[in-house]
Order: C-alpha cells, then sequence, then structure tokens
C-alpha cells in the first residue's frame, strides 16, 4: 500500500499531542505542536483553538498559512498569537518540520534558573549545548521579537525561552517529540539534584562531547526513530479514537 504522508504527518501530530497530554505536558488550551504540510510550502497543521491536547485527533488539525491564518476552509478557531513562534521559527528553518512549545512545570522551572542546562544526567549530555536562550519580553510577539526569537534559536535544537517555557524543533514529529521528552527528563533530573542542596555532579566537557557524539553520530538519522513505532503503539491503545473521523486528506 502507497504511503500517504499527509495522512503519517497528520497522524504523527495527532499522537504526539495525546503523549504530551498523557505526561502532563500541556496548560489546557494554551501551547502548540504544529507540523509542516508536506508537499505544501508555507503551510502547517496545528491544534484548534480551545481544545486540551487530549481531545485532538488527525482529523480536527486546523491546517494555516506562516501567519497563522486559517487555509483550509474552515472556520475553525486558532490561535494567531500562540502560532507566532511556531511560524517564524519554521520560516526561519525548513528543517523543522516540527516545532514543539510547552509550558511544563521542569521546562518552565529551567526556563527560571540562570545557569540553563547542566550535564549532570545522560539525556542533557546529547542536548548539552544545543540549545539557545531567549530572554523574556513579554506576552506579544511582535515582528522585532520573533527575529531575535530565531536568532537565538539559531540551528540549535531548541530553546530555553527564559521565564517562559521551552522549545524543541525536529525534522519529523517524532524528533521534536523525543528531543522534549529528553529536555524535560533532564530538566527534572538537574532541579531535583539542585533541591538537595548539594552541588550538583556535572560532566567533565570530554566526556560530554564524547557521549554527544556517540548519541548523535553523524547526524543523518534523526531522533525518535527507534521509539516513535513504541510510542505509537501506546497511542493506539490507551487512545483508539486519536485520528478521529476520516481525515479529509485522505486518498
Amino acid at each position: 500500500m502507497e504511503s500517504d504522508p499527509i495522512f503519517e504527518i497528520r497522524r504523527d501530530l495527532a499522537a504526539a499531542f495525546r503523549l504530551a497530554a498523557r505526561r502532563g505536558w500541556d496548560d489546557i488550551v494554551w501551547t502548540h505542536l504544529s507540523a509542516a504540510v508536506p508537499g505544501e510550502p508555507g503551510h502547517y497543521f496545528i491544534n484548534r483553538f480551545g481544545l486540551r491536547f487530549d481531545e485532538v485527533t488527525a482529523s480536527n488539525l486546523v491546517k494555516v498559512d506562516v501567519q497563522g491564518r486559517v487555509v483550509d476552509g474552515s472556520s475553525a478557531p486558532v490561535n494567531p498569537s500562540g502560532f507566532a513562534i511556531h511560524g517564524c521559527v519554521h520560516a526561519a528553518r525548513t528543517d523543522a518540520v516540527c516545532v514543539i512549545h510547552l509550558h511544563t512545570l521542569w521546562g518552565q522551572t529551567l526556563a527560571a534558573r540562570p545557569e540553563g542546562l547542566l550535564p549532570c544526567s545522560q539525556p542533557a549530555m546529547r542536548l548539552h549545548g544545543r540549545l539557545g536562550r531567549h530572554a523574556y519580553e513579554g506576552l506579544a510577539f511582535e515582528g522585532p521579537e520573533r527575529a531575535r526569537l530565531v536568532q537565538s534559536l539559531g540551528r540549535h535544537d531548541g530553546l530555553i525561552l527564559e521565564n517562559h517555557g521551552v522549545l524543541t524543533v525536529g525534522r519529523t514529529v517524532a524528533e521534536a517529540f523525543v528531543l522534549m521528552h529528553l529536555l524535560e527528563r533532564a530538566a527534572q533530573v538537574q532541579l531535583q539534584a539542585q533541591s538537595a542542596g548539594a552541588e550538583v555532579l556535572c560532566a567533565p566537557p570530554d566526556v560530554v562531547a564524547r557521549t554527544q557524539q556517540q548519541w548523535i553520530g553523524d547526524g543523518r538519522t534523526p531522533e525518535g526513530v527507534d521509539e516513535w513505532p513504541a510510542l505509537l503503539r501506546q497511542v493506539q491503545r490507551s487512545d483508539p479514537d486519536f485520528l478521529g473521523e476520516r481525515h479529509p486528506d485522505a486518498r
């Protein structure tokens, strides 16, 4: 059977929303996961505004342009200001097929710490030096700030948005999701270790560099290749409704 890239991106994005909800990564109806529409440059799928993450399905995702305007002919509500971060990242990074921005407890706590992510755990070593930082400027994301945010991201795997939250990007939905999983785990380990009051044990730079090289290799294989099939099976068992109705792009 011939693969359907649009169905697959809808399926994977909806699965990522459900997995995020089960991990407690949601913030009522705020924050977003977005993905580029295959074969449609400048078009992206995002969650319908007002839905919880556990209500998102492959069929109720909304197609928007880089400005966050609905382009699928529906009257679905979207949050244009919420897409501001996603739109500028997608536009600047054509490799960023998926962008995940969250307000998790551990991510927001890390974003309130001045030292950033320390190489004190194995997942942190994967991300050490590969996260940008963006200073908090308020709720609105006007053009000048979006330009600064993109500059802060550069070619990194993600961003610590100071006093705000965290963001990861991926060449696939799976990669962005697994990078967020690693960031959440690393933040939790660091913050809990720091809460014990003693000095946090960090690996020396040469060990961090070697670990990262062993993990990433030549960088050609996206994160999540090994994990995503298992995660999809989890969603299929726990959330059998995640595909929703027959999706509008079905062939």
